[in-house]
C-alpha cells in the first residue's frame, strides 16, 4: 500500500495541480523563476482528490491537535479545504487574509475566534511562510492560541522551516518536493536532467535560471 504521501503526488500530478515545465519555467508573485507550479485549487474539480484531502487532513488533526476547538483556513487557497474539513470535524471555521480588504469593516479574519480558543491553521500550499506566519500573528493578536498548521503540499524550503520552527508552530503536511521528484522520475514525468534542474532551482530559487537561459558574456 502507498503512502499518503506518494499517493497524493500522484493525483495531484495526474490532474496538473503540479505542473512541471523545467524548460518553460513560470513566474510566481516573488519574481522567481520556477520549473514547478502548484494550483491546488484544482483538486476542488476532483471529488476523488477532493474527499482525500479533506479525510486526511481531519484524520491528521484529529491525531495531533486533539483539543483544537477551530479551523481556519488561510486565503485564499486554503479556504474551501479548511471549510470543507471544519465540516467533516463539526468545527467552528473561519478564514484569515494576510492584508486587510480594502472596504467594509477591513477584516483580517472572517469568522469568530474568541479569545482562548485553540485554533488550526489550514494552508494548501508551503513556499517562502511568509504568508503563514502573517496569519498565525493575525490569529494570535485576536486571542486565538494557534496548536499547529497542517498543509497539502510543502516546498521544503529551509526558509520556511526555519521561521516556523522558530515561532514554535508544528507543521504536518501531506506531501511534499522530495516525494513529489520522486514520483515524477517513478512514473518518467521528468528525465534525470530534469529532475537534477528542479533540485538546483530548490537549492536557491531566487536565483535560479533554467539550462540555456543563463546570462550572455
Amino acid at each position: 500500500m502507498k503512502n499518503l504521501d506518494t499517493l497524493l503526488a500522484e493525483k495531484l500530478m495526474r490532474i496538473s495541480a503540479i505542473k512541471l515545465q523545467p524548460d518553460s519555467p513560470f513566474t510566481w508573485a516573488t519574481g522567481w523563476q520556477s520549473p514547478i507550479y502548484t494550483d491546488l485549487r484544482m483538486t476542488l474539480s476532483y471529488p476523488e482528490v477532493r474527499n482525500l484531502i479533506k479525510v486526511e487532513m481531519a484524520r491528521l488533526i484529529m491525531e495531533n491537535f486533539g483539543e483544537a476547538e477551530v479551523i481556519a483556513g488561510i486565503a485564499t487557497g486554503a479556504i474551501a479545504h479548511g471549510a470543507l474539513v471544519a465540516d467533516s470535524l463539526a468545527m467552528p471555521f473561519v478564514y484569515v487574509r494576510s492584508t486587510p480588504k480594502d472596504h467594509g469593516l477591513e477584516n483580517l479574519i472572517e469568522g469568530d475566534i474568541k479569545p482562548g480558543q485553540k485554533v488550526v491553521l489550514i494552508e494548501d500550499q508551503l513556499s517562502t511562510g511568509n504568508n503563514c506566519m502573517k496569519c498565525l500573528n493575525t490569529v494570535r493578536d485576536a486571542g486565538g492560541i494557534v496548536l499547529g498548521v497542517v498543509v497539502i503540499y510543502d516546498y521544503q524550503f529551509p526558509m520556511a522551516t526555519k521561521a516556523l520552527k522558530r515561532v514554535k508552530l508544528p507543521i504536518i503536511t501531506l506531501t511534499n518536493f522530495d516525494t513529489m521528484i520522486d514520483v515524477a522520475l517513478d512514473n518518467e514525468n521528468l528525465t534525470q536532467a530534469d529532475a537534477e534542474s528542479l533540485r538546483q532551482w530548490h537549492s536557491d530559487p531566487e536565483n535560479w535560471t533554467p539550462a540555456g537561459f543563463g546570462p550572455v558574456d
